[in-house]
């Protein structure tokens, strides 16, 4: 029998912790996956580290995309993944997240009329300004099957007039990765190579170009972050753009922690071992939900709303008196986690196959552009 051919994209980081899930729920089914990296993260610490750790299989297809403007990236991911897809002629396209590879490939793969399923559909922030967002609505709006990870996206894509029937709650497939790898990060080292103890440090994460690339914000930010590290030690991960505007505007302080970019094992231990997260990512809200780590988001706002109502997420702005008050509040009444979301619980990937499957086979070739 003729295998059903898909291809799965991954562009960045966020991106490899919900594919590696999904290629292994593929695997030994009437599917044939074809990965694709679009190279849009392309360093060995944001990429081929966490191909190893996580266990994902070489891409059949690197684009080497690499970075630029959101419109010279977009483009190029757009020009360099259109051959593979004439090339392939997959009967569907699987794009996950939100990142510019998300939106490039889905735009290739509608034009050439192969079938779109987004993974993580629906999450709004309802903030215009992030990038991200704006991919999140377009992707969305193209898509024919949308895989979401909580209520709030359904109903998001219920008022956006997505069919219901379309439209399916599998789970996280970000938790899928992190359940399946608890193990594994536990055995890191990392804890004893950087010389500190579980609970006795933070953990700060910042990649956001509103909180980053304007000088004014980060310093605002890191008034606040300062008031912090005088009360616990932040163990950083710097991204390399931050680590460029943190240099530039000569920011440092004796108890914030500057490391190089971890890979995902060293990473969630360091997360799990935390007594506390500060981050603008919208990954880490959902993985301190499941490890119970409280979490403080320096956004005004937040895509993911279960991680606030179950999980152990606040939302501390981008004041630097609001991130105060917000740090005081944490410290005098740790969030607690309530019971993990509908659908946590490793088994999201499994759940996106079975709908694929059911959906009737189709002819893959003949809906291809000029055919």
């Amino acid at each position: 029998m003729t295998r059903r051919r898909l291809v799965v994209v991954a562009g960045a980081r966020p991106n490899f912790m919900k594919v590696a899930p999904l290629l292994r729920a593929l695997s030994n089914t009437e599917f044939e996956a074809t990965l694709v990296h679009t190279g849009q993260h392309y360093s060995p610490e944001m990429s081929d580290a966490f191909f190893r750790d996580l266990r994902i299989p070489p891409p059949a297809f690197h684009l080497g995309a690499g970075g630029g403007s959101h419109a010279q990236q977009t483009a190029e991911v757009m020009s360099r993944f259109e051959p593979v897809l004439e090339k392939v002629r997959p009967e569907w396209t699987l794009v996950v997240g939100d990142v510019n590879s998300t939106l490039a490939c889905a735009l290739v793969a509608k034009k050439l009329h192969c079938q779109l399923a987004h993974i993580e559909a629906g999450l709004r922030s309802f903030d215009r300004r992030m990038p991200e967002e704006i991919n999140r609505i377009a992707v969305d709006a193209i898509s024919d099957l949308h895989f979401t990870t909580e209520q709030s996206a359904n109903d998001n894509l219920a008022r956006e007039g997505a069919d219901p029937g379309r439209v399916h709650m599998v789970g996280n497939l970000m938790i899928d990765s992190l359940l399946e790898c608890r193990d594994r990060s536990r055995q890191s080292a990392i804890l004893e190579h950087l010389n500190c103890e579980a609970k006795s440090y933070a953990v700060l994460t910042l990649h956001r170009p509103e909180n980053v690339d304007c000088s004014a914000a980060l310093r605002e930010l890191w008034c606040a972050l300062e008031l912090v590290a005088d009360h616990l030690p932040l163990m950083f991960p710097v991204h390399p753009r931050t680590a460029k505007a943190l240099l530039a505007a000569g920011l440092k302080h004796p108890r914030v922690r500057f490391l190089e970019p971890l890979g995902y094992l060293d990473f969630m231990r360091l997360v799990d071992g935390a007594a506390a997260v500060l981050t603008d990512s919208g990954g880490l809200q959902e993985e301190t939900t499941i490890l119970g780590v409280p979490c403080l988001t320096l956004r005004d706002n937040t895509e993911r709303p279960i991680t606030i109502t179950h999980g152990t997420n606040r939302l501390a702005g981008t004041a630097a008196d609001r991130i105060a008050a917000a740090w005081r509040s944490l410290r005098r009444d740790p969030p607690r986690p309530l019971s993990a979301p509908p659908g946590w619980d490793g088994h999201a990937a499994e759940g996106a196959v079975r709908v694929l499957a059911s959906c009737a086979p189709g002819d893959a070739g003949s809906r291809f552009r000029g055919q």
